[in-house]
């Protein structure tokens, strides 16, 4: 029986650091499923994306309306957790009376809540799974479907919308936040990397070329976006919120730019010391060519950059009246 990709819940997939970590911790045997998420990474095999939006989900009215916006109004199908596809207007509303929504919004809260600041929790998860263009949408939502019936069947309700007027095909998807049984779900990074291994197995299975490693490991900087910059980096418009860049250009124009690199460059001294390390276990196990192919992906690994980098590497191109590369890569 082959091993489990994931042995531990919210380990990463390619967990490069315990390969590079020096003395008896350190791993010296690579399995199958290793040489196929190693194969996978450094062949650039598309990644998927599950990102939780974070906006709305507290009262029923707003999740209505959520529902609406995703179906736009009934001309698209909702897909739910009974394998119904209901459409139309107004079927968001009866959807939420089945799911009793209204009553976990009126449920009454603790004597701590009442006493707090606090806002009420939310009734529902909103999660969009999503891949690049090209991507078959039908694919996508049957992998997210098998997905969502392996993790939440008789156990949370949801329901799915799949989106097809943008480049990167993407379905939505709504989760009642407490389940059939009276527990509440609480979305951790550990609980988004195991989801992401799964929907991309899920479209492996499909027939789609699909992997889910972490973005250090693949040599790009860590990227914290809201939600709206999200949905508009996810249509290919420009990204610069104007705080943080009228911040970095007040630097530039100071001179005083100086981003806080310490902890990207702690991080990918680890990322290329097992990428090193997996290199010598391949050769080890006489997987010769394979670890040629780590070793040419390690060194093209692209340079560091922050968040704050990102804006001010076109700003500063513009100052010189020279095009940013971002503006001249062939799309």
């Amino acid at each position: 029986m082959p091993r489990k990709l994931v042995e531990v819940p919210g380990r990463p997939i390619l967990d490069l650091t315990s390969y590079g970590r020096p003395g008896p911790g350190r791993r010296d045997r690579l399995s199958q499923a290793d040489f196929d998420t190693i194969r996978r990474t450094v062949h650039r095999v598309p990644e998927v994306m599950v990102k939780v939006l974070s906006r709305g989900g507290k009262d029923r009215k707003a999740v209505e309306r959520h529902l609406a916006y995703l179906d736009r109004k009934g001309e698209l199908p909702i897909e739910t957790d009974e394998g119904e596809r209901i459409q139309g207007k107004g079927v968001e509303k009866d959807l939420l009376e089945d799911w009793d929504l209204e009553l976990e919004e009126i449920r009454p809260w603790t004597d701590r809540h009442r006493r707090s600041d606090r806002s009420p929790p939310k009734l529902v998860h909103k999660v969009l799974f999503s891949m690049p263009p090209g991507t078959p949408p039908t694919k996508v939502l049957l992998a997210v479907q098998n997905f969502a019936r392996e993790e939440f069947a008789l156990k949370h309700r949801y329901a799915m919308v799949v989106h097809t007027d943008e480049p990167h095909p993407h379905v939505h998807m709504v989760i009642k936040a407490v389940s059939e049984q009276g527990v509440r779900l609480n979305i951790r990074k550990a609980n988004l990397r195991d989801w992401r291994q799964r929907f991309a197995e899920q479209l492996r299975r499909e027939g789609v070329a699909a992997n889910a490693t972490e973005r250090a490991v693949r040599g790009e900087s860590q990227t914290h976006k809201s939600d709206g910059i999200y949905r508009v980096a996810l249509r290919g418009e420009s990204t610069l919120v104007h705080d943080r860049a009228e911040a970095v250009a007040s630097a530039i124009r100071k001179g005083a730019f100086e981003p806080d690199e310490g902890k990207l460059r702690a991080t990918r001294r680890e990322v290329e010391s097992g990428w090193r390390a997996v290199s010598d276990i391949l050769v080890s196990q006489g997987h010769r060519e394979l670890a040629a192919e780590v070793r040419r992906f390690a060194q093209a690994m692209p340079p560091l950059r922050t968040g704050r980098e990102e804006i001010a590497a076109p700003m500063s191109a513009r100052a010189h009246n020279t095009p940013h590369p971002e503006q001249t890569r062939t799309r």
